[in-house]
């Protein structure tokens, strides 16, 4: 049963004929008592809450209704209704409890979406068994996941409950943890595999850069725009969109991405017919958001849009244990390219790379394992080799171990490029795999001096 509290008849006809068509059991009531009435003695499979009665739309009733409405049944899922004006009112409500909130007028699709969404996260989580731990690292999906951690098997344990629902997803962790590899993994196992993923880099996106690349725009829209051309959220239509480094979003751009997760519509540059698209939205970042938000520098309710679930990658100093199967794999990656058979890493090679700090987490132990690989000779790698290997190597400041950083291996990598190619940024951009744009960027952020005649 579907419980819909809202004092306006109109609405709550509109959506108890939606539920009705659609296979649920809707009842519905017009104020606060009639619904703890309800909620005293019976559990609903999900509550639709408007946070305003009568004339009061200050939402201090509907918001003291939901607090009581979690202490009859903390575990029904609560979504709310406002109007857009009002969403703050919705964001104060999420942290009260509700687990999601739509506005007026919604989307009829969408509302349905985010309710068999809720239903389906409330249900029981699967036990984790050892058999079930073993059956998990069996899934294909997660073939290219290495480790057998604890915290990592956990990780692959929520996935596979939020895989298959249309939850927004929040993955944070380090730089360097993998983020990219399990939204991968979200959207293998999800309903929308056989469509689209599409990957954007929001921290390589200036602000005036953001709505073409993200929405499209039409020939003409301006100067360069010789041709109509899709945007990332069109391309991803009926699959998933992975939104990187969401943390470096730009104020205005949050507000242009949270009308358009909002209900899902959006206008190309240069055209005023709107396009509706159904995309899942998985997100991810190395930055503190919460922090971001008291900073005044995130929006709170793009934040609450972002993460109904959160899926926090542990750092590799958190998974020691699985150290030696990722040097492994790495190792086995290199040998195979390289044609090297038999290449392998000692005992006292595995402990000592057990024993170091890593900064830049699973990139930097790759980086490592193939540089190391590729600078011996021998066919047994140890802890001598890697030592030798990184100690005229510069080291990261302030970091606890002697194992380069990922961004020192970044900057002498591309400092090499420019003494190779000097006063030509254009071939150093080819060399390295990037564009003319990234290069610059990275450039800045190094402090590398640059002259580019090219």
């Amino acid at each position: 049963m579907i419980l819909i509290i809202d004092d306006d008849l109109a609405v709550r006809t509109s959506l108890s004929l939606l539920f009705s068509c659609n296979g649920f059991e809707p009842q519905s009531v017009a104020t606060p008592d009639e619904a703890l009435a309800i909620v005293r003695r019976s559990k609903p499979q999900l509550i639709l809450l408007d946070l305003n009665f009568s004339l009061n739309i200050s939402g201090e009733e509907g918001l003291e209704l939901l607090s009581k409405i979690r202490i009859f049944q903390p575990q029904v899922p609560v979504v709310l209704i406002t109007a857009w004006g009002s969403i703050q009112l919705a964001v104060e409500g999420m942290k009260r409890g509700a687990v999601n909130f739509i506005t007026k007028p919604w989307n009829n699709f969408q509302l349905l979406d985010v309710v068999r969404t809720s239903i389906e996260l409330a249900a029981n989580e699967p036990s984790m068994t050892d058999n079930h731990r073993e059956a998990i690292k069996k899934i294909k999906a997660f073939d290219s996941i290495v480790g057998r951690s604890p915290k990592l098997i956990a990780i692959l344990n929520s996935i596979l409950r939020v895989a298959p629902t249309n939850a927004s997803v929040l993955i944070t962790g380090e730089s360097g943890t993998g983020k990219e590899m399990i939204a991968q993994a979200i959207h293998e196992l999800s309903k929308r595999k056989g469509h689209p993923f599409v990957k954007v880099n929001l921290g390589g996106l200036t602000q005036s850069l953001f709505e073409s690349e993200m929405f499209g725009h039409r020939k003409g829209a301006f100067t360069d725009a010789y041709a109509d051309r899709k945007g990332r959220f069109e391309l991803a239509d009926k699959g998933t969109i992975f939104l990187d480094e969401i943390g470096d979003l730009d104020p205005l751009s949050q507000v242009k991405l949270l009308r358009v997760l909002q209900d899902q519509t959006f206008e190309p540059l240069g055209d005023s017919r709107p396009k509706t698209v159904d995309v899942r939205v998985v997100c991810a970042t190395n930055r503190d958001l919460p922090q971001l938000i008291k900073a005044g520098s995130f929006r709170e309710d793009l934040y609450y849009r972002i993460n109904l679930i959160t899926l926090h990658l542990p750092s590799l100093r958190e998974r020691i244990e699985d150290i030696p199967l990722l040097a492994e794999s790495f190792l086995a990656n290199i040998a195979e390219r390289e044609n090297r058979a038999g290449l392998m890493i000692s005992p006292d090679g595995k402990e000592w790379l057990m024993q170091q700090n890593y900064p830049g987490n699973i990139r930097q132990l790759k980086n490592l394992i193939e540089r190391a690989a590729l600078l011996s000779s021998e066919r047994s790698l140890t802890a001598s080799q890697f030592k030798s290997m990184i100690e005229s190597e510069p080291t990261h400041p302030g970091s606890l171990t002697q194992v380069m950083s990922l961004d020192a291996a970044e900057k002498e990598v591309i400092l090499k490029a420019i003494q190779t190619y000097p006063n030509n940024l254009t071939r150093v951009a080819k060399v390295l795999g990037i564009s003319r744009g990234a290069l610059y960027r990275r450039l800045d952020k190094f402090n590398i001096p640059y002259e580019s005649k090219s």
